[in-house]
């Protein structure tokens, strides 16, 4: 068939269809014309009605020779008369049930009796001779042809361009004429290589994961490779991690190496109030994608969408059924030898339908984890390389001390040190900022107004030194950083933090219980000590019972219950939570367990405290002396050593600054190698009298005492 003939149908199909539209939009305005002149016809009836009343023309005669009549008024044959005030009107009841009705004449509530007009010719004198005022108005005569025009052709014109300026804005917004606005449009936002600005060289710490996705890069940059040996790629990529370790991050670099368009929605975009309207959407994002294949489509939060059918149980959500059978209807339906690769991320992969995780959808499932120690360090350098640093930062010992953070909290982490910095006047971030920040990020900030008693002071210290002494005196335990007495803004009197020296990936039931032992020392601590027992101890009392119960119930490390698991974990990536699977006699049997390792670890830490009473009343009374002290100097008391000489994990002692520091100094503060490392005590220098001419000049000052997180009173 001829091209242009192909092309001259389509036209013509498009005029036809147009044509259609404006007459059914000529034919709607018409209606509305009509029914708008009615219902105005309509509604001035029923307002004369309300203030009128018809009455024979001989009861007329009748008023106006009683002089009830004030004035009467001739129109189109029609005699309307207004009563005098305080004329009275009886309607007479049409129902014997009902009584009648009474109307006054007014000037608040005019009166109007009208009747229909004889061809009386005593009638003027009558009026005249009882001083009635009449009158007549002049009756223009309007033509026919114009008064139709304005009654029905100017209002159905108006109405007609109204409906066309409605559909304009529909079409612009992407829902023309047979649509709601743009209800069934996708919101999917794309982005070229440039607007992203996000390669492999910004994602670190996720080894991995970027080796998994190499392939999908190499593919859509050579994929007569893979054709050529009859290898199929991957249609879909299903990222899974906890929240914050990077997986839209990955998402932007693949597409940024690979350098294609980037189609990114969240799961939640797909959902509408009206049934079918996620369908249009999938399938909307879908045709769009072809055009401009290879591309990438990324579904953010995809668990939205992508829940498990199971309606019969719960009851059924259509919307979100019809929305995902769309999607995997297309996930089956496109060519993936065109390019188009969908990447899908969640938190949540155990609620997933898995008719979407089986071979051919989402072929794939990359875990985007935690990063380890080497790879901490990775993104740590990655996100200091706009920063600043002094001479003393040692990025691995922060690397170290973060175990368990993901990418999100390393980079708050920099900018809260960033800030840090700033605040306190230097040009540049130290070892003590970025600890600070740790630090500030798990306990808040210091609260400086707080005021404690001697009595809580003294309770509060013998609480956090019973953590840190039983922790080092374990073999098994992690070793302590920092102790601190200073309330802080998250609920924390007080804390104990701990670093680990080394990276763990096991715990083993003796990790365990060395632990439990150290949350439940700061309670034994208050016994011991102060003869009493506080609140403070109630977080650490939470995350015991916590440990013991999945020492129980998860990891099989009861002698009971040998290798049974008496819990499911409900969420993985989130909060960790578990339900428990087993009959109410196994859970109370599991209480039993619990409370009987609660019960031994907290004698065992009573034990370990009274055997070192000694070494927990001096580490005490330097604490309340200092009140923040670190874990070094806790050592050096416990080894006889003095606890002036040593340093804190690699930060360095700042001046105790009286006044904050709105300028920059010209000279950056010196690093922590020319500060007073020596193996005799530091007398508390006088800042007032000691010369500042040069900052290695300037005298050793206190510890420490910036706002540092982790832990409440009992936090450890």
């Amino acid at each position: 068939m001829d091209p242009n003939n192909k092309k001259d149908q389509k036209n013509n199909q498009n005029r036809n269809r147009n044509m259609r539209g404006v007459v059914t939009l000529i034919i709607w305005a018409l209606v509305l014309t009509v029914v708008f002149n009615y219902i105005n016809a309509y509604s001035n009836n029923l307002t004369k009605r309300a203030s009128s009343h018809e009455i024979p023309y001989s009861q007329l005669i009748d008023l106006i020779q009683e002089d009830q009549v004030a004035e009467l008024k001739i129109e189109k044959g029609v005699l309307y008369a207004t009563p005098v005030d305080g004329y009275v009107y009886t309607e007479e009841a049409t129902d014997k049930n009902k009584e009648p009705k009474s109307y006054t004449q007014s000037e608040k509530t005019p009166l109007i009796l009208y009747t229909t007009a004889l061809n009386d010719a005593s009638l003027l004198p009558l009026l005249e001779e009882h001083n009635v005022k009449y009158t007549s108005p002049v009756q223009t005569q309007m033509s026919p042809i114009l008064e139709f025009m304005i009654t029905y052709v100017l209002p159905m014109i108006v109405l007609v361009a109204l409906f066309m300026l409605v559909m304009r804005i529909m079409a612009k917004n992407g829902g023309g004429i047979g649509g709601i606005g743009s209800v069934g449009k996708s919101n999917a936002k794309v982005y070229m290589e440039k607007s992203t600005g996000v390669t492999f060289k910004d994602v670190a710490g996720q080894d991995e994961a970027k080796e998994s996705l190499e392939e999908i890069i190499d593919f859509l940059h050579n994929p007569q490779k893979y054709t050529a040996i009859g290898a199929r790629l991957p249609k879909g990529a299903l990222l899974v991690g906890s929240p914050g370790t990077g997986k839209t991050l990955l998402a932007k670099a693949v597409a940024g190496e690979a350098n294609v368009p980037f189609f990114s929605i969240s799961g939640s975009d797909f959902v509408e109030m009206f049934v079918g309207v996620g369908a249009s959407r999938v399938r909307d994002l879908f045709k769009e994608a072809a055009k401009v294949a290879p591309c990438i489509i990324f579904i953010d939060e995809i668990d939205t969408i992508g829940k498990s059918r199971d309606g019969g149980r719960f009851g059924g959500n259509d919307e979100r059924e019809q929305t995902l059978n769309q999607l995997l209807a297309e996930l089956d339906g496109f060519d993936p030898s065109k390019g188009v690769i969908v990447l899908g991320a969640t938190n949540r992969p155990e609620v997933l339908d898995k008719a979407l995780l089986r071979p051919g959808r989402f072929d794939r499932r990359i875990t985007v984890d935690r990063p380890n120690l080497a790879g901490r360090l990775a993104t740590l350098q990655v996100h200091t390389r706009n920063i600043r640093l002094a001479e003393d930062v040692n990025l691995d010992k922060i690397a170290q001390a973060t175990a368990g953070c993901v990418g999100a909290d390393l980079a708050n982490l920099v900018n809260e040190a960033a800030l840090r910095a700033v605040r306190k006047g230097r040009k540049a971030v130290n070892q003590n900022d970025l600890l600070a920040a740790f630090e500030t990020v798990i306990a808040g900030s210091e609260k400086k107004g707080t005021v404690i008693t001697q009595e809580e002071k003294r309770i509060i210290a013998y609480h956090e030194v019973g953590h840190a002494l039983v922790a080092a005196k374990q073999k098994n335990a992690q070793p302590v950083s920092k102790i601190t007495i200073v309330p802080h803004t998250q609920g924390a009197l007080g804390y104990t933090l701990h670093l680990p020296e080394e990276e763990k990936f096991l715990m083993s039931k003796e990790d365990i219980l060395a632990e439990i032992r150290t949350l439940l020392a700061g309670r034994s601590s208050e016994e011991i000590v102060c003869n009493t027992m506080t609140s403070g101890a109630a977080n650490d009392i939470e995350r015991a019972t916590e440990m013991a119960r999945n020492l129980v119930a998860r990891f099989g490390m009861c002698d009971e219950f040998d290798m049974m698991a008496l819990g499911t974990v409900q969420s993985q990536y989130l909060d960790g939570g578990y339900s428990m699977t087993c009959a109410q006699e196994t859970y109370a049997a599991a209480d039993r367990a619990t409370i009987a390792i609660i019960r031994q670890c907290h004698q065992d830490a009573k034990q370990i405290l009274s055997e070192n009473r000694e070494l927990l009343d001096k580490i005490a009374a330097y604490l309340l002396k200092k009140e923040t002290i670190t874990g070094q100097e806790m050592m050096a008391i416990i080894e006889g050593r003095d606890p002036e000489t040593v340093d804190n994990y690699g930060a360095t002692r700042e001046e105790d600054q009286k006044l904050f520091r709105p300028s920059t100094p010209d000279v950056i503060e010196a690093p922590a190698k020319h500060i007073n490392i020596v193996s005799e005590p530091i007398p508390m220098p006088d800042f007032d009298s000691q010369p500042e001419d040069k900052p290695e000049d300037k005298p050793e000052e206190k510890p420490q005492e910036d706002p540092q997180p982790e832990d409440s009173q009992g936090k450890e």
